[in-house]
């Protein structure tokens, strides 16, 4: 699945430079529960006292999972996400996104979460073909 890009955006895209905005509203219109996961868990990172917020229930379905690994493979998508929430967007396998304050990129906590033995400590026979 691709982004379902409106004829006008489109338009505009083929002329020159579109505005974030109206991207970062095809992004929530075609891939609406990585939009709506990644504004929640920057809604709980916002008005919470964690130094990060995550998330560790799988996707509802292989179609919500898609949409996730879409949005966080493209680094258009991903960085429009992270401009548009004011978080930096970090991910270890088919579902765990989470979102730290920007300033916290190489940091102590968000180095540890990306990490290689992070990464290998948070893998599971149930994910390898997600």
């Amino acid at each position: 699945m691709s982004l379902d890009v409106s004829p006008q955006l489109l338009a505009e895209a083929e002329k020159g430079e579109v505005r974030e905005q109206d991207f970062v509203d095809t992004v929530r219109t075609s891939l609406p529960y990585a939009y709506d996961l990644i504004a929640s868990l920057a809604g709980e990172l916002r008005y919470g006292t964690a130094p990060f917020a995550d998330n560790r229930t799988p996707p509802p379905s292989e179609k919500e999972r898609g949409q996730l690994l879409r949005a966080l493979s493209s680094d258009a998508i991903r960085g429009s996400l992270e401009r548009h929430f004011g978080v930096a967007l970090a991910f270890q396998n088919c579902h765990r996104v989470a979102v730290f304050p920007p300033e916290a990129r190489g940091g102590e906590t968000y180095t540890r979460f990306t990490s290689v033995r992070s990464q290998l400590l948070n893998q599971s026979p149930e994910f390898r073909d997600c």
